[in-house]
């Protein structure tokens, strides 16, 4: 199999690496679960946010700093990816990227990151015909058989909530599960499956966003044509379509606020990196407090 998207992968995380993010992205991700089954790695300098109780202070009087403990997980983990294939992601993010090649690096850049851990990997997605789903495995020749199936899979009738709950029914080990969606599959999700998943499984949603309709050249998927200029250029349309934006985003915000689940939105792929950085903080600090 041609690796075209480890390729691509391994190149951007490069990228990182020069700017030394590659080994902090990495560690992030590596602390996204806390708990009892953690070895003793290191120490270094307290930052804010830290958690105290993991203070070294024996060390922390013969060095005069405030020193913390650093733990590795001993244990592996297993990684479900729930990825939208429905027709809208076929349209572009608000940066005007392709959200399906956003979607497919978001996962892959992941799953790498995933595998670099020795994690297992799954995957499901709505196919054409049938749900599609990959069974628990490891390496680099799996996350590209995903990629590469997912690609050929988008545009379909794809419903994450359905999705969402055909894993509940029948995947029943314990999983740390990432939801590549956008704000329609978001604002979509009931209250009970949050609260389902909340309990079960260590979920993070990652939104690709869409583009305004009121932007240039902007292309309906639904009608498969482009929307005419007599309602790109109109400015009273534009700010009620960002008000319209703005509240459906805030609400989906609040609502998975209320599950301590957490969210991002990735609107380019040069952001990718990044983006996934700051998911994996911001759960790895929630674990924390």
């Amino acid at each position: 199999m041609n690796m075209k998207y480890i390729t691509k992968i391994k190149a951007n995380l490069s990228i990182y690496t020069k700017k030394k993010t590659s080994n902090i992205l990495e560690g992030s991700y590596n602390s996204i679960y806390k708990g009892k089954s953690m070895n003793f790695e290191d120490l270094r300098e307290y930052i804010i946010g830290d958690n105290i109780k993991d203070i070294d202070w024996k060390a922390s009087a013969r060095s005069n700093k405030i020193l913390i403990k650093q733990y590795i997980a001993e244990k592996k983990h297993n990684v479900m990816f729930v990825l939208d294939s429905g027709k809208k992601m076929l349209a572009d993010t608000k940066e005007l990227d392709s959200k399906k090649e956003v979607a497919l690096m978001a996962t892959g850049t992941i799953a790498y990151l995933v595998d670099k851990h020795g994690d297992s990997i799954s995957a499901i997605y709505k196919g054409k015909e049938r749900i599609m789903m990959f069974p628990f495995r490891t390496g680099l020749y799996n996350i590209e058989k995903i990629l590469n199936s997912y690609e050929k899979g988008i545009d379909t009738e794809s419903n994450i909530e359905s999705l969402l709950n055909y894993v509940l029914k029948y995947i029943k080990r314990r999983m740390i599960i990432f939801v590549i969606t956008d704000i329609d599959g978001l604002s979509n999700i009931s209250e009970e499956t949050l609260r389902r998943l909340s309990l079960l499984h260590d979920v993070m949603f990652i939104n690709i966003s869409d583009a305004l309709m009121t932007g240039d050249n902007a292309f309906d998927v639904d009608s498969s044509c482009y929307i005419p200029d007599y309602i790109l250029e109109d400015n009273k349309l534009k700010e009620i379509e960002l008000n319209i934006k703005t509240k459906i985003y805030e609400d989906v915000k609040e609502k998975f606020k209320k599950y301590k689940i957490i969210t991002t939105t990735i609107n380019r792929q040069k952001d990718i990196v990044n983006d996934v950085f700051k998911l994996l903080e911001r759960r790895k600090n929630a674990n924390i407090h």
